[in-house]
C-alpha cells in the first residue's frame, strides 16, 4: 500500500470533526444543564486528559523505535480523538444558543425545554424532555426520555397544550397521541 495512502486517511480523520453540516437556518439550541455538561467536558479534555497522553506519547517517543512501539501508537490515535473531540466541543459551545426552559413565557404550551407527558393509541404514557441535539444521549432516567427538538415527536408536540390530540407520523404510520402534561422543570 503507497504511503500516500495511508496518510491521506489519517489527515481525512484529524480533519473529521463529526459535526453534522449545518441546515440552513439551522439552530443550535441548548438547556443551560446540556451547555453547561458540553463545556465540562470540553475542560476536562484540555485540563485533564490531553496532558497525560501527550505526556505519555512523549515517554513513548522517547524509547526509540515508534514503528512497533504500542503506546506511541495508540497515545497518537488517541491524542487525534481527544482534538477532534475538542473541536467539536469547541464549534457546538460557540454556537450554542441557550434557553433557560423556566424562563418560558407561554408555559401552557410546548416549548424548548419542556417535559411532556402524552398518551397513544394504545394507552402507552410516556414521558419525554425536549432538548438540544447535542443533549440527548447525555440524560435519561426511569421515568424520562431525552428527545432532540428536531425529532419527529418533539415536531409533532411543539406548541401544543393539554388535552390537545396530534397525529405523529412514524415509519408505521400515522398515531394519534394526546399531550397530558407539560412542565418546566429547573
Amino acid at each position: 500500500m503507497s504511503k500516500a495512502l495511508v496518510r491521506e486517511s489519517q489527515d481525512a480523520d484529524d480533519e473529521d470533526d463529526d459535526t453534522p453540516p449545518p441546515l440552513p437556518g439551522d439552530r443550535n439550541y441548548m438547556t443551560p444543564e446540556g451547555y453547561r455538561r458540553l463545556r465540562e467536558e470540553h475542560q476536562q479534555l484540555v485540563a485533564v486528559e490531553r496532558p497525560k497522553m501527550v505526556e505519555t506519547v512523549t515517554w513513548a517517543a522517547s524509547n526509540g523505535d515508534r514503528s512497533e512501539n504500542g503506546d506511541y501508537l495508540y497515545g497518537k490515535k488517541r491524542l487525534r480523538e481527544i482534538d477532534r473531540r475538542l473541536r467539536f466541543l469547541a464549534k457546538r459551545l460557540e454556537t450554542a444558543i441557550v434557553v433557560d426552559p423556566e424562563r418560558q413565557t407561554d408555559k401552557s404550551r410546548v416549548l424548548f425545554g419542556a417535559t411532556v407527558t402524552y398518551v397513544d393509541e394504545q394507552d402507552v404514557e410516556r414521558t419525554v424532555k425536549i432538548v438540544g441535539r447535542d443533549e440527548v444521549d447525555m440524560g435519561t432516567d426511569a421515568d424520562r426520555q431525552y428527545v432532540s427538538w428536531v425529532s419527529p415527536i418533539a415536531r409533532a408536540l411543539m406548541k401544543a397544550r393539554v388535552g390537545d390530540s396530534l397525529t405523529l407520523t412514524t415509519p408505521r404510520g400515522p398515531v394519534e397521541i394526546e399531550v397530558l402534561a407539560i412542565a418546566y422543570d429547573a
